[in-house]
């Protein structure tokens, strides 16, 4: 109840944080005032703590750790935006990082040391415990966006000739056990996973149950260095709670969970939306600076290519100066063209990355794609006609303006699904280049065909 009543205090209909709350926030960090702020964020989720912390000016982000000290949950750490968690680190003392490392679980912990420089990294690791600091320079040493790195390494793995009794009261009296888990492993003397238990099958099955009785053999395995991507999508084909996690000798060394996964699924379909507009990894608690260097370089391949569209219509200066027509209507063609390989694309680029396109189906929806160009192109070719006959009293302005729409969204359904299989074959990723290539064609072939179509009937 009392988290309910904050959470309706502090947020608004919508969800948002209320200014009036953040604003005291800020009021109690700036006077350090430890009683009022502790009052104010105590029921909060990690979750919502971190939005909090977004939310504030960065010159207060640390103070409010500072402010609160032993109360403070380094549980959030993890939650933050990337920009953010890694301005804290940096700014916060190499002991007070080691503490928080010490509070999270191993994949959270390898979260917030990844992206810090190598010499901090072994400054923070040799304040730590000795078996804590193997476990996370191990996974450290992992690629990447790979099983290694998202994984947790404390799981349970007991051996096959233990009973239900040994194993429960193992669990019981072992102290470095995952906090929450709801499967454990079985595993043969050299550590290899041979089967898993369900936490709820173990408790109710009696004492002097032999653990090989009640084992489930029928087990998904994950390679340490196999990528996020596709762990997550078994995750989701095999509808998966957890996963034990081998080395390359076949051994159990790590757990991945649900949690883990729905982190990877969102960070995925966020990366390949920045992607397809061309921004990169960014972040709304990102600098100007940075913002401004994420965007520049696609920017200028974009000038590239309407500098290239710009050529395909001084080709036409001549027909354009005899009817001006044209001038009005040839914007209405490339952006026809542009929005249809936009949907077309952005359903090719998605399937790509979750395998469900590829060469089995690709020719059957490459024809699709081209079929459905073709009867969009008819539907809004009559509109537009009309529309051109009626303004400009021209029936053979109208004529050629509905060809090239034609023409041109069929082009746009081949261009949306052909590039991005291109580019996927060629091993580049389609989420990052097919726009530019995407866009450059559907304005060059609408430009060339209306104008071309327009010179040859019309002047």
């Amino acid at each position: 109840m009392q988290e309910t009543t904050e959470r309706t205090r502090s947020r608004g209909p919508d969800g948002a944080f209320q200014p009036d709350y953040v604003h005291a926030v800020e009021r109690s960090v700036e006077a350090r005032d430890k009683v009022q702020l502790k009052a104010l964020v105590k029921d909060l989720h990690k979750g919502d703590f971190a939005d909090l912390m977004e939310l504030l000016r960065p010159d207060l982000r640390l103070q409010l750790i500072e402010t609160l000290g032993k109360s403070f949950d380094f549980n959030v750490l993890p939650e933050l935006d990337e920009p953010v968690r890694d301005q804290l680190i940096e700014e916060m003392p190499n002991e007070q990082v080691a503490q928080a490392v010490r509070e999270l679980d191993s994949d959270d912990a390898v979260y917030v040391l990844e992206d810090l420089e190598e010499s901090e990294q072994s400054d923070i690791l040799a304040k730590l415990p000795e078996a804590e600091r193997v476990a996370l320079e191990r996974s450290l040493e992992y690629p990447q966006d790979s099983a290694g790195r998202l994984m947790q390494s404390a799981v349970i793995a007991v051996p096959p000739f233990w009973t239900v009794g040994q194993t429960i009261d193992y669990m019981r009296e072992t102290d470095d056990l995952p906090d929450s888990f709801s499967e454990l492993y079985v595993v043969d003397p050299a550590f290899h996973p041979i089967g898993s238990v369900p936490l709820s099958l173990l408790l109710r099955t009696k004492r002097p149950v032999r653990i090989e009785e009640i084992t489930d053999t029928d087990l998904y395995v994950v390679g340490v260095s196999q990528d996020q991507e596709d762990v997550a999508r078994d995750f989701e084909r095999y509808s998966l709670i957890s996963a034990p996690v081998v080395d390359d000798d076949k051994r159990l060394v790590g757990v991945i969970t649900a949690d883990d996964i729905v982190e990877v699924v969102q960070e995925e379909a966020e990366e390949d939306i920045h992607r397809l507009g061309g921004v990169g990894d960014e972040s709304l608690a990102d600098s100007v600076l940075r913002t401004t260097k994420n965007r520049l370089t696609w920017l200028f391949f974009n000038l590239a290519t309407a500098i290239l569209a710009s050529v395909v219509i001084s080709w036409f200066d001549a027909t354009i100066e005899q009817m001006v027509a044209l001038a009005v209507l040839m914007p209405i063609v490339a952006s026809m063209g542009g929005n249809a390989a936009t949907q077309t694309m952005t359903v090719a680029v998605r399937a790509l990355a979750t395998k469900e396109l590829g060469a089995i189906n690709a020719r059957r929806l490459v024809t699709r794609e081209g079929v459905v160009g073709l009867f969009n192109g008819l539907v809004f070719a009559a509109v537009m006609a009309a529309v051109a006959i009626v303004w400009f009293g021209n029936n053979q302005l109208g004529a050629v303006l509905a060809a090239a729409i034609v023409f041109n969204m069929i082009v746009a359904g081949l261009a949306g699904i052909l590039i991005p299989l291109a580019l996927d074959r060629a091993k580049i990723d389609p989420a990052v280049a097919s726009t530019v290539f995407v866009t450059t064609v559907t304005d060059v072939v609408g430009f060339f065909v209306f104008l071309g179509l327009a010179a040859l009937w019309l002047v």
